[in-house]
This record gives C-alpha cells, structure tokens and sequence, in this order.
C-alpha cells in the first residue's frame, strides 16, 4: 500500500472520531501537531512518514480522559496500524514514539528514542504554548473538574508520572507545573525558535491575571485619577 493512502485510512477515521472532542485534543490539535510535525521534520532530515503517522495517532487515546488514566493510545495506534497492514518495524516505531513522547512530570526525566520522536515530542508541545496553550489548558481543566486558580492549592514538580496523573490542582498551577517548563525541554532548533515567543505570550497573560486577581488593575487606574 502506498505510504499516501495509508495516511489517508488512518486521517480519515481519526478525524471523525476527534473532531467534536472539547477539551482541546481534538482534530484540529491534532492536525496542528501534524502540520508542524511536517514541518520541523523537513529541517531535521527525519522519516517524515513515521512523523505523520506518530503526529496522527499520538492523542487518539489520551490517558487523561481514559477510566483509569492509564495511557491507551499505543495500543489504539497499534491496532489501527495492523488492521490497514503496516509493516511490524513501522508499527514499532510510531508505538514508541506515542508511548515516550507525554509529559510525565516535571523531575521525570524525558527519554526519546529517535529524532522522529524529537520532531513528534516538539510539535506537540509547542500547540501548548502560546494563546493556544492558554485556551486548551483551560478547556482541559475544566473537563477534568479543576478550578481556574486557589492561592491556598501551590504548584507542585511532581516526581513520577504516577503522581502527575493523580494530581488535582488548578488551571493556573498548571501553567508552574509543566507549561512555563517546556521552553527548557525542546529539542529541535526550530522548536526552540519558535517557543520563545509562545512563551512569552503566557507570561504576558499570567502577570495580567495576577494583577486582575489581586486588583492591582483598577487600584492602579483610581491612583492615576
């Protein structure tokens, strides 16, 4: 089967089943991911085929709205790849990628077993940067029953993924927790460019969410009259 229309068999029903999803990880993240996947693979001299088909499947069975919060989309990604007849060593591949590339926790060391993972890993963590970022750390948030932001609740650097799955915290800490963290871990050239300006985006908003929360915005409008 021509690497095309294998793209096309798996697209098609990823599509269909991610495309009303609300938290954020839906169709269009996904095809963000892919498109800049693609496009950080053309610089990085990658398999672009195992990048697609990776950026594709990586969230088809995200641990976060899974029962047990187990991850499950390397077994997704592998049943959709053998049921269309991908070769065993492509399988392998794109299986590891999707199980290496989540954010486990910020002291759980990261380890990426080929540049195709790097490229994958990158492009996924860049759409949770920037305005994006913002809006999907929200929407995700809320599905999962966190408040936007408790002074009381602190940001935690959880130690195992174990711990980062079970935490409760706020929208806000998530921000501490993992998102103003990721500047740190790329690892392509053109995902470090790129990140520094998303990233300034969310300290942008989180100083101007601090200053409406305390009301230091209106305090110091009254002050200038």
């Amino acid at each position: 089967m021509h690497k095309n229309e294998i793209i096309r068999k798996i697209e098609i029903p990823i599509k269909e089943k991610m495309e009303n999803e609300t938290t954020g990880h839906d169709w269009h993240h996904v095809d963000r991911v892919r498109k800049m996947a693609l496009f950080i693979g053309e610089k990085e001299g990658v398999d672009i085929f195992i990048v697609e088909l990776a950026a594709l499947l990586h969230d088809i069975g995200d641990w976060k709205f899974s029962k047990d919060r187990n991850p499950e989309s390397p077994d997704i990604a592998k049943e959709f790849l053998t049921k269309i007849g991908v070769d065993n060593e492509t399988i392998s591949h794109v299986v590891q990628i999707i199980s290496d590339m989540d954010f486990k926790g910020a002291n759980v060391p990261i380890s990426l077993k080929s540049k195709e993972a790097m490229v994958v890993f990158d492009a996924d963590k860049l759409d949770a940067l920037g305005a994006i970022g913002i809006a999907r750390c929200f929407a995700t948030s809320q599905k999962l029953g966190c408040m936007i932001y408790n002074p009381e609740i602190k940001p935690k650097l959880h130690d195992s993924f174990e711990e980062y799955k079970l935490a409760k915290g706020t929208a806000i800490n998530h921000f501490y927790e993992k998102l103003l963290l990721l500047k740190d871990i790329f690892h392509t050239k053109s995902a470090k460019e790129i990140a520094v300006h998303r990233h300034e985006v969310m300290e942008m908003f989180l100083n101007e969410f601090k200053k409406e929360w305390e009301g230091k915005d209106y305090a110091q409008s009254n002050n200038s009259t």
